[in-house]
């Protein structure tokens, strides 16, 4: 059923007083949930709840709100919902008229809610910080015309992928699902499949390739005796061959690739993860997905987060980038600056600049373009500060959700920075006028006005 909003709550209680009597207005998160227009959330997402059957959904300002303080403070599910118990600034920021004592939901119901949302929702969030920053000065008009543009990669939660153990990941997923239906097998190899991972990387370890290489592929055998054993009794029941079918069709993935092989499986439980080469000496790969940030050139606003299953080329990736920032801030950028990654991008509809470009180049536009690497920070601290550097949520929907959130954390930081920095500028200000005596101009009381 679609959630109820606390907008209208005006009741008083007697023994309790409301969070906005008892907070300090001054408070960059009380004045930042005053900049969000979280009425368009409910005209937005309410469309994805039933009108009249099931229990009432969890408050969508609720929802939104735990998504933006967790990708600002870098803090998972399960974090995020601690906290907000504790913290009654949080609270006020996710609409709640009383101090709460608890929260009546688990964390999981943040996974299920992002799933209902989608892509299209999470890009409604970033949007709307695109709003809130325009309101609080934070980023300006001007600046939405003129964007840089690059690519990073976000790796997925997932161990440096071997040989060794993915066979014997494999193999005991296998045994465990035959567990679970009552299929008894020759031989799991349980005992025998982690010594012969043990020694794989202990040989390894000792630069012993020959043994290890022996040992790795002894576990591949194990790996081939378990599958083919369960294919032989689960044949006859097409109930069962049902129940086995993903992890069958990985094990043949498993057992078929080779060194050369494109598009291998590097991981079990996150088979869409690819091995993306980055040319750096201290990490010369990363396995998760490719992922284009596109930020205004002057405020480092993030107004694109797109993944980019595939690993397809820099240069193919920039038209949709563009469409994206279009779709977020309503204005076609005039000039985008890249790295020479994006030559043969083949955009005709924005004026793009590449590094090292010489001709057309004037000294407005040198200028500019030298503030392109401006980006790399932008993609340091959403890696630091945000998510973007490990992504928990799983499948392909969920490193496009992860990107997008992490890039509506940036601007929320930005936003938070601005009005504290905002409020010490001008109250430092106001009170070297009264202490020298001097009076202050309309227009400095108008920003004292909205800092409070």
């Amino acid at each position: 059923m679609r959630p109820s909003s606390k907008k209208d709550d005006n009741r008083m209680e007697l023994f309790r007083e409301r969070l906005e009597n008892i907070l300090d207005r001054n408070h960059e998160l009380y004045r930042l949930a005053g900049l969000i227009d979280w009425d368009a959330f409910d005209r937005e997402f309410g469309a994805f709840y039933a009108a009249q059957k099931g229990r009432p959904g969890i408050p969508i300002r609720l929802m939104v709100g735990l998504a933006y303080l967790g990708h600002a403070y870098g803090l998972s599910d399960e974090a995020v919902v601690a906290k907000w118990v504790e913290n009654p600034y949080w609270q006020y920021f996710c609409g709640e008229t009383y101090f709460q004592h608890r929260l009546s939901m688990d964390s999981s119901s943040m996974s299920r809610w992002r799933k209902r949302i989608g892509e299209e929702g999470c890009e409604k969030i970033l949007t709307e910080t695109l709003q809130a920053g325009l309101r609080s000065g934070a980023v300006k008009d001007s600046s939405l015309k003129r964007i840089n543009v690059d690519t990073t990669v976000q790796p997925k939660a997932i161990r440096y992928p071997t040989d060794s153990r993915s066979y014997n990941r494999c193999r005991e997923r296998l045994v465990r699902l035959a567990g679970k239906h009552n299929i008894p097998l020759r031989q799991s190899y349980a005992r025998l499949g982690t010594k012969a991972l043990r020694k794989a990387a202990s040989y390894a370890h000792a630069r012993q390739f020959k043994r290890a290489k022996k040992e790795i592929r002894r576990l591949k055998t194990y790996l081939g005796r378990v599958y083919r054993d369960i294919l032989r009794k689960i044949m006859p029941d097409p109930d069962l061959h049902a129940e086995f079918h993903e992890e069958l069709e990985l094990t043949e993935r498993m057992l078929a690739q080779q060194k050369q092989d494109k598009n291998k499986l590097y991981s079990i439980h996150a088979p869409e993860v690819e091995c993306i080469a980055k040319g750096k000496i201290h990490k010369k790969y990363e396995f998760g997905v490719k992922v284009s940030v596109a930020t205004t050139s002057r405020d480092n606003f993030v107004v694109g987060m797109q993944a980019l299953p595939g690993n397809p080329f820099d240069g193919h990736t920039l038209a949709g980038a563009l469409e994206q920032v279009e779709r977020v801030t309503g204005v076609v950028p005039e000039r985008c600056y890249v790295d020479r990654g994006y030559r043969g991008h083949g955009v005709e509809s924005s004026s793009v600049f590449i590094s090292g470009q010489r001709r057309g180049v004037t000294p407005t536009i040198k200028k500019e373009l030298r503030r392109r690497s401006a980006v790399e920070p932008v993609i340091g601290h959403m890696k630091e500060d945000g998510k973007l550097g490990r992504n928990w949520l799983k499948g392909s929907i969920g490193d496009k959700i992860n990107a997008l959130l992490c890039g509506a954390g940036h601007n929320i930081r930005i936003i938070l920075r601005k009005l504290r920095d905002l409020l010490s500028f001008f109250l430092l200000l106001f009170l070297l006028r009264k202490m020298l005596g001097v009076n202050v101009p309309e227009w400095h009381r108008k920003r004292l006005v909205f800092c409070a």
